[in-house]
């Protein structure tokens, strides 16, 4: 099967506004043309940058969870790589977010905070405080089929 060319993430919402406001202008995700209709048939296409899938049990995503501070609720999350996670998550609860978890610094090597968005998403913010190269030295970093079990 070819590779896929392009994640993309669907997020019904009812706010639709609110939720734009929040993904194009407050995170300055920049929007592609989009076919829609007409009336309330609206749709806005946003562009996230390099776009990966990390796939967790639930064990690791209750880890995650204790290591940001934030309570286990199951809800979806996404996760998006800034430069400065403090500065995202005040700016993003100035314009209606709810903080969950304040900035920490992870033994991932990131600092995270996580927020609620409109339309219920839960979003890490997360910047990186090393390269992979400098990361893949440390002990407890690997692949999943080089992890000893």
């Amino acid at each position: 099967m070819p590779s896929p060319t392009q994640l993309r993430l669907i997020i019904e919402t009812e706010d639709f506004d609110s939720a734009l406001r929040f993904y194009r202008d407050l995170l300055g995700m920049p929007e592609q043309i989009a076919f829609a209709t007409q009336g309330d048939d609206r749709v806005a296409i946003l562009h996230a940058g390099i776009a990966t899938i990390e796939l967790a049990t639930p064990t690791h995503a209750q880890r995650i969870d204790e290591v940001e501070g934030a309570p286990r609720s199951g809800a979806p999350r996404i996760a998006l790589e800034v430069e400065d996670a403090e500065l995202a998550s005040d700016l993003a609860v100035q314009e209606g977010a709810e903080l969950i978890a304040p900035p920490v610094r992870t033994p991932f090597q990131t600092i995270n905070a996580r927020v609620r968005a409109p339309a219920g998403w839960q979003v890490t913010f997360f910047q990186e405080l090393q390269t992979l190269e400098a990361r893949a030295a440390l002990e407890g970093f690997s692949t999943d089929d080089a992890r000893a079990r």
